[in-house]
Formats: C-alpha cells, structure tokens, sequence
C-alpha cells in the first residue's frame, strides 16, 4: 500500500530506558512501513535534557502549542541516584510538570480494555477515566531541609510591598519544610476541562479533595468546581442525566471500589498519579492505559501513563531477553495519529490509527501477549512474547487487517 501522507507534524518527544528502546521498535515496525511520518523531533532523554539545561523540554511544550499535537515518551525525573548516574548538573524537574505547566492542561487517563484481562476489582464494569489537574502541588514545588532549630514561615510579599506572614513551625531539631502552590486560573481550566469532557463523552464527575484538613487550599478547588458547575454547566449535565459531585478524597476512594465505573474521577495533581496507577493496575498492568494532556485552548499531547520500565532497559544492556508491555505507547502514538488525522481532516490517517488500536488488541485476545498480562488472563494456552516479538506480532495482525 502506498504511505499514508501527514501534512502537519506531530511533535514527537523521545523519552529514556526500555520505553526508548520500544519507542523506535514501534516507529519502524508500525508506524514508518504505513506512514509517511512527519515529526518535529524532540529528544528528552535524560543525557540530553541535562545537555541543554532542560530548555530542550520547554522547546517541545512550546512546539506543542504551535502545532497542536504531541506524543511523548515516558521520560526520567531524576532522584539522588540519578544523578550520580548520569552525572547531572542538578536535579532536574519532572519534564511532565514543566510540559503541563506550559500547557495548562488536564490529563485524562482511562484503562484499556481487553478481552481475557478481568479488573481487580469485579464489579468493574466499565472504564474509570481519571481526569488529573496537571498542574502545580508537589511537581512545582519549593522544598528545604533545615538544619536544626528555629522558625520556617510563609511569606507572600504583594506587589506594593506589603508582606503576609504565616508560621509553619518552630523547629526543635533538624526537619524539612516544602511549599506548594497553585492559581484560581489553573483551577479554573482545570474545571471547564473536566465538565467539557464529561459532557462529551456523557459521563458524571466525582471529585474530590481534603478540604476538611486544607481549608485554604483544598477548599479552593471545592469553591471554584462548585462555581463553574453551577454557572456554566448544571442546564447541560441535567439535560444529559449526569451529574457532578463534591466528597472527601477518602470518601471517594471508598466509593470507587464499591462503583461499577463509567465516570470522570477529577483528582488534584498527585492524587491523581497516585490512583491512575491504581485503576489501571487493577485493570491488568500500568501499560494498559491512555493517557492525554488536554488543554482548554484544544492543544494535545498523548504519552504512556508509566514509567521508563528501568528493570527491562538493564536487561536489555546486558543482552538479556525482555518481555515489556508497549500497548500504552503504541496507543499513545495512536491516539496522536488520530486527533491529528481529525484536526487536518485526514481521514485515512486517523482510520489506519484505529486499526493499529485493533490490531494489538486482537493480538491479545487471539493469546499472544507479554509476560505481565500472560501472569493475569483468563485465556488458555498463552504464547508470551518477547517484548521485539509482541510487536511484531501486532504487526502481523496489522497486515491481514489491511
């Protein structure tokens, strides 16, 4: 078949460890046979970001704005071991926090459903999607440690000069103090985002947070959901028979277990990494599950919702065999094929992305899969593949399919 033409460019965001090593196994085994592939190219590896001083990073959220749509690979956030390891000039932050940032997005995750790969959780029934502000708390943090005694304050000095001043605490010994922050705009975005998804995709939205401990900052987000809910969306939720609702973050996850599923689950920033990781382990492995960045002036960026599989990639250096999970990045990939096929009203593009999204699938269901959904099927008799094989595999299914 002749190529598939692009007359726009992806932004491609190369990434570290076993997720690199598969990133280039599904370019030139799923994607460069079918398609003319037309990428700004951005390499947001570790050694490389460290090269650049991580401005590399802020040059791919910022190519994302301009063209409209990004894929991204799983990437390092460098802790003390790391930077030994790569011999870093500082501890570099988390490419997502700086991506999602610039972006002012919110990140919507969802499980990837396939036949013979139960839930955890048995009366799930269908997918939860986890919609995760992308912005602020912990991932843009300020942190200190103290050395011994003595006082830690916030400070806020306005714009005349005036300063506001609240203890933290007063130190007996040594300790550690972290500040975190957030904007009524971001809040704001992160709200329109959620409810606009909703009534797409007409789903209700549970939400919630600690308000009851965080009076100023939890409770900001409840007032500002409420509000935007009340003015703007209530008439269209009511109209489609969804609905909205505030609870204690506890409270929500009691609930979640006892649901059958089919709804948004808002979550703030960590709450959110924390129990997308838990859904989508529940529902089979960390690599089955969609992740995009969506931001309120219609800008994507689709990337796995794990980790850069460290374990694999050392074994993949010394030569070992590696059975590692890619549905995750090939339905990254695919979700950016499909939403720049349907910004740029190219149509055979988008209907090549479903058919891969098919075909890996059906390569499951037909007992083909990687180790780690191999441990969890209920389907008999199971080939395991290694992790090159399995996507030569969807490859195989790609071709009869086309």
């Amino acid at each position: 078949m002749e190529k598939i033409k692009m007359t726009t460019p992806l932004v491609e965001m190369d990434g570290d460890e076993m997720t690199r090593i598969l990133w280039q196994m599904i370019k030139d085994e799923l994607l460069t046979p079918y398609i003319d592939l037309n990428t700004e190219y951005y390499d947001l590896g570790l050694k490389h970001r460290n090269d650049t001083d991580d401005k590399v990073t802020v040059e791919s959220a910022e190519a994302t704005k301009k063209y409209g749509v990004a894929v991204k690979c799983a990437t390092i956030t460098p802790n003390a071991a790391r930077m030994d390891e790569y011999d870093l000039k500082e501890m570099w932050k988390s490419p997502n926090g700086t991506i999602r940032a610039i972006l002012d997005g919110t990140v919507f995750r969802s499980p990837i459903q396939v036949k013979g790969i139960e839930p955890c959780v048995k009366n799930w029934k269908k997918p939860i999607t986890l919609a995760r502000h992308a912005y602020g708390d912990v991932y843009k943090n300020a942190e200190m440690r103290i050395p011994g005694k003595g006082k830690a304050e916030i400070v806020f000095t306005d714009e005349n000069g005036k300063e506001s001043r609240q203890i933290i605490h007063n130190f007996d010994g040594p300790g550690i103090i972290q500040g975190i922050h957030n904007t009524d705009q971001s809040i704001k975005s992160f709200a329109r985002c959620c409810f606009t998804y909703a009534v797409d995709t007409k789903q209700s939205v549970w939400f919630g947070t600690k308000d009851t401990i965080s009076k100023k900052y939890d409770h900001t987000f409840k007032d500002i959901f409420q509000e935007i809910f009340d003015q703007e969306y209530k008439t269209k939720f009511d109209e489609l028979g969804i609905e909205y609702f505030y609870t204690l973050i506890d409270d929500a996850v009691a609930r979640v277990m006892k649901a059958e599923g089919g709804f948004i689950w808002a979550c703030k920033n960590y709450d959110g990494d924390v129990m997308s990781d838990m859904v989508s382990s529940a529902c089979g492995s960390l690599a089955m599950m969609t992740s995009v960045l969506v931001s309120p002036s219609g800008v994507y960026e689709y990337e796995a919702a794990h980790g850069t599989v460290q374990r694999h990639y050392y074994k993949h250096l010394k030569g070992e065999d590696t059975s590692t999970n890619s549905v995750a990045t090939i339905f990254a990939w695919t979700g950016a094929l499909k939403k720049r096929g349907e910004l740029d009203g190219n149509q055979a593009l988008s209907v090549f992305a479903d058919k891969l999204e098919t075909a890996t699938l059906s390569t499951i269901e037909n007992g083909k899969m990687t180790k780690d959904l191999a441990l969890i099927t209920s389907i008999e008799d199971v080939t395991v593949l290694n992790s090159q094989d399995f996507i030569k595999e969807i490859r195989n299914t790609l071709e009869k399919m086309l």
